[in-house]
């Protein structure tokens, strides 16, 4: 991913790309929408809690798309910068350098979806 690279257009291609796999692989799509249904439902932790969680663990792992996706998310869930902040902290604990240069792509994504629409 690089500096330039707009978490927008990734998140919309993505979701295009992944056209052919909800009508081909229906099923395992379905199933993963069930289960990310399920894991997000508000329980003992709130879906902005569960959010949080996804991102580190998004950075953690060097998804591109989950810093997109959770990035969106966490915007329309009022998360804010200081909350999204703390939380590049523990993922760049929990992932060490690697993590620590994926963190500063989250805040870049965070960023872009914080600013108003045009």
């Amino acid at each position: 991913m690089t500096a330039t690279t707009s978490f927008t257009d990734l998140t919309r291609d993505i979701s295009r790309n992944l056209t052919p796999l909800r009508t081909h692989n229906a099923d395992v799509m379905n199933g993963f929408g069930a289960l990310s249904k399920a894991a997000m439902a508000p329980g003992v932790l709130d879906e902005k809690t569960k959010e949080l969680i996804a991102m580190a663990i998004g950075v953690a792992n060097r998804c591109d798309g989950c810093l997109g996706f959770h990035a969106k998310a966490l915007v329309r869930l009022g998360a804010t910068p200081e909350e999204f902040r703390e939380m590049l902290g523990v993922a760049v604990y929990m992932g060490g350098g690697p993590s620590l240069m994926y963190a500063a792509n989250a805040m870049a994504a965070f960023e872009e979806f914080s600013k108003p629409q045009e």
